[in-house]
């Protein structure tokens, strides 16, 4: 099986584009409010550049997705460096990115979704489930999968969902004091919780009714990621598995 289509199966990017909600510019607070001097759209547009800002973060997120439930745990950094895991309804797979190769391990029900229908599936999945695959650097279909730029980026796709968040009431996101900046949009609320002690960094995004509900919290804001390059014994190279015929 060709390796853009096993990476094809994950679609961090769609997800994070899904979760990574627009931010807004209307609003008030008082003055014994955090950021009392600031529109929404100011403190959304901080909280945007101070996130991008950020060397490394950690994004864990779950969302309805086709009618499938999706979840990911990615810690990623500016040098592209990733770690984490992606689940979608009990297909599951582990994610590395380090010295320009990734690295995905699949558990059977991954493998089975992603090799359906390909000539050969059984003996391919013989050979890859529980295993960690070394996916080519430069396939286009892995572009951006740990790219963090990108993932932040992905929520000021769209000027016009910056208009119209209200300041909220602050709160506590993982211990972590936060200002909740809130817009309704048909049957879908849609908040941004930003720090207001450090920097303002993305703490949550949350989208609640409609048919697409998500959630995802930011955290390890600055903290080394590290991921370890799998050992050769554990490891499929997809360029040789298919230079084999497999």
């Amino acid at each position: 099986m060709r390796a853009s289509k096993i990476s094809g199966v994950i679609g961090i990017t769609l997800l994070s584009a899904a979760l990574l909600t627009g931010c807004g510019d209307d609003g008030d607070g008082g003055s014994d409010k955090p950021f009392a001097e600031d529109s929404a759209d100011q403190i959304a547009a901080k909280a945007v550049e101070a996130t991008k800002g950020a060397e490394s973060m950690r994004l864990k997120g779950d969302m309805s997705q086709s009618g499938k439930s999706v979840s990911m745990d990615l810690a990623v950094d500016q040098a592209k460096n990733c770690e984490g895991t992606i689940d979608t309804d009990g297909a599951k797979a582990d994610v590395r990115h380090t010295d320009a190769a990734l690295y995905l391990r699949g558990n059977e029900q991954y493998w089975k979704a992603a090799l359906k229908n390909k000539p050969g599936a059984d003996k391919v999945l013989a050979k890859v489930t529980d295993k960690w695959v070394k996916m080519p650097a430069d396939d286009a279909s892995t572009a951006g999968m740990c790219d963090k730029q990108g993932l932040v980026a992905s929520m000021d796709e769209n000027k016009s969902e910056r208009k119209g968040l209200k300041k909220g009431d602050t709160t506590s996101i993982d211990g972590k004091e936060a200002i909740a900046l809130t817009k309704k949009t048909g049957g879908e609320t849609h908040t941004i919780y930003v720090a207001t002690e450090g920097k303002p960094y993305i703490l949550r995004t949350s989208v609640k009714g409609g048919d697409k509900p998500n959630e995802a919290t930011f955290s390890d804001y600055g903290k080394p990621v590290k991921p370890e390059v799998p050992g050769k014994d554990e490891t499929v190279d997809m360029k040789e598995l298919a230079a084999s015929g497999q």
